[in-house]
């Protein structure tokens, strides 16, 4: 398994979310959920028509952990969700498959996401768990506590939520190009 990064750059980001939403709402709506609210792909992948339709918060068991995660919706989750929902035939699931009467797969997740990163030339290994760790270094970077990403990550270490969201490497690259000894 390799380790795959969040996408550092705002212009990336918002790149993704044109590519996405000119190619299919779903695969944009999955995109902004993802990388607002730091859930899981296994999680993101299983909520319901249900679990969000008409509603402010999103409360789920997590998977992984078995813990209930309840949290806001931001006011761009609500509004893609909600003109999402408008559009789109009636299914329980959120991101239905095409192909079958489930969501879509990690698999299919994961090539949306790859396209659309190739698409806007990010070069660093993209995978479905960039949605999560975007949300973790975006929140860091506009002055978020890093034990609040830690808690809402619920990882067990800030240093830990630090290297997942990529903030370990970049400060160690910072060292690296700006030292210049003996210029």
């Amino acid at each position: 398994m390799e380790l795959v990064e969040p996408i550092r750059s705002e212009k990336q980001v918002k790149g993704m979310a044109n590519y996405l939403r000119g190619k299919s709402e779903r695969d944009y709506v999955l995109f902004i959920l993802g990388i607002n609210s730091g859930l899981r792909i296994s999680d993101l992948l299983k909520l319901t028509v249900d679990d969000v339709a008409e509603r402010d918060r999103i409360s789920i068991k997590e998977e992984k952990t078995g813990k209930t995660k309840d949290f806001p919706l931001s006011d761009l989750c609500k509004k893609v969700i909600k003109d999402y929902l408008r559009n789109q035939k009636p299914s329980h699931w959120l991101f239905p498959s095409r192909k079958s009467d489930k969501p879509i797969s990690r698999i299919q997740a994961y090539r949306i996401l790859n396209e659309a990163s190739k698409h806007v030339g990010i070069n660093e290994q993209i995978g479905t768990h960039s949605l999560r760790k975007t949300f973790g270094y975006w929140a860091y970077k506009q002055g978020v506590d890093v034990t609040r990403i830690q808690y809402l990550l619920n990882h067990s270490a800030p240093s830990i939520t630090l290297r997942y969201i990529g903030i370990t490497r970049d400060e160690l690259d910072d060292i690296y190009i700006n030292l210049n000894l003996g210029k």
